[in-house]
């Protein structure tokens, strides 16, 4: 079962955008010796606590510091760009490190509307149905069938993966046998049906002859249960501020602590934390293993956001013992 990467760039309290980035870099080139498969990067905006908003850029320094696993994104959010451009990003990529880099789409902005209309410069309404004919268009310019010659993505077509955290692009992964993950860490009540629709839908195509499944799931793991419990609340707190439309970075323990709950926030953290994968070591392949036998996913996608950089690469080293 390989295990996988997604690194949101997550900036705690009280630090940088500059030192959240690098430390994405030393988790990347941690990872990669701890024999992780893929090294994937998410796309935000307007996120004072995500610094990766520009994923080809982050990419081509994390080839850079790496050599043998894969990268890529997880992903673009293919409304938000024109297929062109990002054709030329990720054939660039491809064209310097070749073999090594996966083009996960989304079809959701992934943002709200004020930055999504700042991202495509329009007023026009913003719809992601046009999602198909994206998608046909971007791939266009890797084969070279494309309305122009897209240099230097003719020839240089990185795996092409959809991703979902619903029903949608399932479906489309399906229909057009590419391989799809899903957002398991934020859409956990979606995986099973996705998943299913994803299996059901499928049919073999040129890049595979059966569905493979990636889940992403958020894991924290650390020496015990309690203390994973205690690494695991900052970021269950950024998350309830986020949906409360206060975004910010990923809060310090003691501000995690002093912040005044109410009862349904307090009812918001559990449920969160309850779809995730929190524990000591045992708590954690318990887990896992849970997960992937009811997902059958293909290969397992771990993201880990807690407030000390420290914390985060001792999880992902606990994990990698697991196997």
């Amino acid at each position: 079962m390989p295990l996988s990467v997604l690194d949101l760039a997550p900036v705690p309290s009280g630090s940088t955008e500059t030192a959240a980035l690098r430390d994405s870099l030393e988790l990347a080139r941690v990872t990669e010796d701890l024999g992780y498969h893929r090294f994937w990067v998410a796309e935000h905006h307007n996120m004072p606590g995500i610094a990766s908003s520009a994923p080809a850029v982050l990419l081509a320094h994390v080839a850079m510091v790496t050599t043998t696993m894969r990268i890529g994104s997880g992903g673009v959010m293919l409304p938000n760009h024109a297929p062109l451009v990002v054709a030329e990003q990720f054939g660039m990529l491809e064209a310097l490190h070749p073999g090594r880099v996966d083009l996960g789409i989304g079809r959701a902005p992934g943002t709200d509307q004020a930055t999504a209309r700042a991202l495509r410069r329009t007023t026009g309404p913003l719809s992601a149905d046009d999602f198909p004919e994206q998608l046909a268009e971007l791939v266009g310019y890797f084969t070279g069938t494309g309305p122009i010659t897209a240099v230097p993505a003719k020839g240089n077509q990185p795996a092409v993966w959809l991703l979902g955290s619903s029903g949608y692009s399932a479906q489309v992964a399906g229909v057009l046998g590419l391989p799809f993950a899903f957002a398991h860490h934020f859409s956990a009540e979606n995986t099973l049906p996705a998943l299913a629709l994803y299996r059901e839908r499928f049919r073999p195509s040129a890049v595979l002859s059966e569905p493979y499944a990636m889940v992403a799931a958020s894991v924290v793991c650390a020496d015990d249960d309690a203390t994973a419990r205690e690494l695991a609340r900052p970021a269950a707190l950024q998350f309830l501020q986020l949906r409360k439309g206060t975004p910010g970075r990923v809060p310090t323990p003691e501000e995690t602590a002093a912040y005044p709950y109410t009862d349904l926030d307090l009812a918001f953290i559990d449920d969160r934390m309850s779809t995730q994968i929190i524990g000591g070591p045992e708590t954690v392949r318990a887990g896992i293993a849970d997960l992937l036998e009811r997902t059958a996913a293909d290969e397992l996608m771990i993201t880990t956001n807690v407030f000390d950089h420290a914390d985060r690469l001792r999880s992902y080293e606990h994990v990698a013992k697991l196997r």
